[in-house]
């Protein structure tokens, strides 16, 4: 993602960045809903492999979040 970064304008970085915490919010709300406040009859093998699979895409996200910081940083945007 590092040099597709380099020909984004600041805006659009801006609104990258955006859409990234947007997702990972909504991540996080709908796994907080399906583990928080309903009842899942799930085996623990698929629940665990769920935790592993949100965990993965929060990192993603983090991940993805943060080069686009460090971009805008190094522009002096933010």
């Amino acid at each position: 993602m590092d040099n597709r970064l380099n020909y984004l304008t600041v805006e659009e970085l801006k609104a990258e960045l955006k859409r990234l915490k947007d997702n990972l919010c909504d991540l996080e709300d709908m796994h907080s809903f399906t583990f928080g406040k309903t009842s899942v009859h799930i085996g623990s093998e698929k629940a665990q492999n769920i935790q592993i699979e949100f965990e993965d895409e929060c990192k993603k996200y983090n991940e993805e979040i943060k080069e686009i910081e460090k971009e805008l940083k190094a522009r002096g945007a933010i």
